[in-house]
């Protein structure tokens, strides 16, 4: 029926169609968006951010949301990440996800469950993000580093 189906032999029916979705872990309504015209694209100037208060954030680290889009199954937020001069140590950051760091800026230790590494400007990592992660100690500052967070949406 696939086959037939990219053939242009047949015209699935709206049942058919989910059911292909739901074995593509797609949403239904992507067999009928215009791929060629998708208008998600984001630009953000230099220092023109949207500061941002998150849910459950640490004092003194200012998050600054670099881009958003709005559709796709892949959820992205980038943030660039200033630790603020009476910032401290935070170890139990953990969510779904996966992120990547790279540090901009400073020099840290971070932790990534049972690892610990040292960190400075250039250096990044990738981790999956439910694992408790996050700064152990700072060791020269200022520090600042990009965020990436990827979640897939629900």
């Amino acid at each position: 029926m696939l086959s037939r189906i990219e053939r242009g032999l047949v015209s699935p029916s709206v049942e058919t169609l989910d059911r292909v979705a739901q074995g593509l872990h797609v949403p239904i309504s992507r067999f009928f968006g215009d791929q060629a015209r998708r208008t998600d694209f984001c630009h953000v100037p230099a220092g023109q951010g949207v500061v941002v208060d998150r849910i459950g954030a640490v004092a003194d680290y200012r998050y600054e949301l670099l881009g958003h889009l709005l559709s796709g199954n892949l959820f992205a937020e980038p943030y660039l990440v200033t630790l603020l001069p009476d910032a401290e140590a935070y170890v139990t950051f953990q969510h779904p996800g996966l992120k990547f760091l790279y540090f901009l800026s400073g020099e840290v230790i971070y932790r990534y469950g049972t690892k610990v590494i040292e960190v400075k400007a250039g250096d990044s990592l990738l981790f999956d993000a439910t694992a408790l992660h996050g700064i152990e100690a700072i060791q020269a500052q200022p520090v600042s580093y990009l965020s990436v967070v990827f979640t897939l949406r629900e």
